[in-house]
């Protein structure tokens, strides 16, 4: 069993009437030896709460009254770490339901009204109290790889902005992951010092657990962490084979996103990354040398958890002396997906005061917003627009947008 983390509340229950809250406050009296932090309101009140706490390891939430039920939860998991143990209480009793949420949505357990102190003590008291027997019922976050091309087309800007853009825009549980223990730039362009950790978590992967990111990744925000390292050039380093999945495996139970800057080199680490990726992008620039690599990277094969082909993001777009948008796209034989404006006194000082580009032009901000529509799950996209407030990944959607048969 991990250690719990001291930010995060063990449980937290939304009752929307009275008689589900006496229940849940009879029923889980003798599950929780503390004070029961049961709140008045529905599942539209927690969705407001976890926006601006920490999720609690335990989450109740009542949906009674919901037109769209699976839309409210669509929206809730956007907003929660991606491995808290969702219960639910509704009006529905049909077993169509259940299995809905239980199977489809990685609910872990769901009552229908009226509740009752003696179903809540039987059903919900044993989770709460952790005496259930563990279910893994997280699928994990969305992992976002994004590369350049070549050198110096913008990859490590992209990456970062686009990772400011879930993490404190849209205050989404984030990590900035740069691998590139010894040329990384992420750390840099936040005016932050690397925290320790990630090279022994690599050469050591049977050590990484689910708090790596308490212990490796700095804070750039409340909901942006920073996992990146900066070791001397003549340091040598050896991951171990796997040492990728097993820290991406820690890091989803903590993240809705993962966004990793992975640079591409004939190197193991981060050919893993790739792989193991739902989503890859590829940031290029008006010139023929990108171009060339751009079709290179296009050219590795998908695998079986990405869904579409990478992202095509055309950095500096109508720079001058640059081949034009359109025969990129005529060469590439694929559609440019996001074109960024050529800004680079913007760029610059950005970088030079340590903060995110993504504020200092609109042009800029609005290709990241686009980049970061596309580069989140599309079926979850649909089912947050249908809810309020609109955002991206949770507990365990990807369940809902694995592909039909």
């Amino acid at each position: 069993m991990t250690e719990a983390r001291p930010d995060r509340p063990g449980m937290i229950a939304f009752a929307a009437d009275g008689q589900t809250e006496l229940a849940l406050r009879d029923g889980l009296a003798e599950a929780v030896n503390a004070a029961l932090d049961i709140r008045r309101g529905g599942i539209h009140a927690a969705i407001t709460a976890m926006q601006k706490s920490a999720t609690p390891r335990v989450l109740i939430v009542d949906l009674g009254g919901q037109d769209e039920p699976l839309s409210a939860l669509a929206a809730l998991a956007e907003v929660s770490e991606p491995d808290v143990i969702v219960l639910a209480i509704g009006d529905p009793a049909d077993l169509d339901f259940y299995r809905a949420l239980t199977r489809g949505l990685g609910i872990r357990d769901y009552l229908p009204k009226p509740l009752t102190r003696d179903k809540v003590a039987l059903h919900f008291a044993p989770i709460v109290s952790g005496q259930a027997v563990s279910e893994q019922s997280v699928l994990g976050s969305q992992v976002i790889t994004v590369t350049g091309a070549r050198g110096g087309t913008g990859a490590s800007t992209v990456a970062l902005n686009l990772a400011w853009h879930f993490g404190v825009l849209a205050r989404r549980h984030t990590v900035l992951l740069d691998p590139d223990l010894h040329m990384g730039v992420a750390s840099f362009l936040l005016n932050l010092r690397p925290g320790a950790g990630l090279r022994q978590a690599l050469e050591n992967p049977e050590r990484i657990d689910s708090l790596l990111a308490e212990r490796a990744a700095v804070p750039a925000s409340d909901r942006l962490h920073v996992l990146a390292a900066h070791e001397k050039l003549t340091a040598p380093l050896a991951p171990a084979a796997g040492a990728a999945a097993a820290l991406l495996e820690a890091l989803r139970k903590r993240y809705n996103f993962i966004v990793a800057d992975v640079p591409f080199r004939p190197d193991p680490l981060f050919r893993e990354l790739l792989d193991l990726a739902n989503q890859r992008v590829i940031v290029m620039e008006p010139t023929l040398a990108s171009l060339r690599d751009a079709l290179r990277l296009l050219a590795l094969p998908a695998t079986p958890g990405q869904s579409r082909r990478a992202i095509v993001v055309l950095n500096r777009a109508a720079s001058s002396g640059g081949i034009t948008r359109r025969q990129v796209e005529e060469a590439l034989g694929v559609t440019v997906d996001v074109a960024i404006p050529n800004l680079p006194r913007q760029i610059s000082a950005a970088a030079t005061l340590g903060e995110p580009a993504i504020g200092k032009h609109g042009g800029f901000r609005a290709a990241i917003a686009e980049l970061a529509r596309q580069a989140a799950p599309v079926r979850l996209a649909e089912a947050a627009a249908a809810a309020a407030p609109p955002p991206r990944p949770g507990f365990s959607l990807r369940r809902l947008l694995r592909p039909a048969a």
